[in-house]
């Protein structure tokens, strides 16, 4: 498939793996008399169409916040909305976008969820596993304190000492680039527990706008923004120069 291209953003400055933090489906349906449910399913479809956008213009990984483990405390009808919506949509959602050359992960503690829920992404996970090259990760009752918690675990169990490679290689995106860019929708500005240790160098961008209405062209805007940006990785602007002329 032909990439797609944003207005002054050279291809090789499109960020390899995006990060998104889908905040804000909740408060959209709310402002328009919604139940939060209705907002989670057009968070759905927006996520759909966002990942399909950011393959077309050349992002190889994207990691999608979906559902966090303090997101697990919610009233249990809005998580019975959620657990609906992803035993009606999700398989078939991911299929078609996979379709496009990239492998589902799922990341987070699976066992967290209904049985059938953890059944249903496991499935999927495998109905996409032949693709290659591309990447998209869904994190479902995840915390990334406790991904870190439990790599350092298996380190452990394994005898192993622990260095900043093989804690990367056992977390949940072992054998992924760290993310570039992390989004942040909802006019929040925090992490909130998500990729803490793959975003050590991240750049971070927030936007006003809920998730629901966090449109495509909203998205090469944030891909612009990181164009526009320098990253040392703890370097001076005179060595990243140098390094850049080379």
């Amino acid at each position: 498939m032909k990439k797609n291209t944003i207005n002054g953003v050279e291809p090789t400055s499109v960020p390899k793996h995006i990060g998104i933090i889908m905040d804000g489906n909740g408060r959209w349906a709310k402002k328009r008399l919604m139940p939060r449910s209705f907002g989670h399913r057009k968070g759905m479809e927006r996520m759909i169409g966002l990942l399909e956008h950011a393959f077309d213009v050349g992002v190889d990984y994207v990691t999608v916040y979906a559902l966090s483990t303090e997101n697990l405390k919610r009233p249990q009808d809005e998580l019975d909305g959620l657990y609906a919506l992803i035993r009606k949509h999700f398989l078939e959602n991911m299929k078609k976008v996979c379709a496009r050359g990239a492998r589902l992960k799922i990341l987070g503690e699976i066992s967290l969820l209904p049985p059938d829920i953890g059944a249903l992404v496991k499935k999927a996970e495998e109905e996409t596993s032949a693709y290659t090259g591309k990447g998209i990760n869904v994190a479902l009752g995840y915390g990334s304190r406790a991904e870190i918690v439990r790599a350092a675990t298996e380190a452990m169990k394994r005898g192993e000492t622990l260095t900043e490679e093989s804690l990367s290689s056992l977390l949940d995106t072992g054998g992924q680039p760290d993310p570039d860019l992390i989004i942040r929708t909802g006019k929040e500005v925090r992490l909130s527990n998500f990729l803490l240790w793959q975003a050590a160098y991240a750049e971070l961008y927030f936007s006003d706008k809920m998730f629901p209405e966090f449109s495509d062209a909203d998205l090469d805007k944030a891909i612009e923004e990181f164009s526009r940006r320098t990253r040392r990785f703890g370097k001076t602007d005179e060595q990243c120069s140098t390094a850049d002329g080379e």
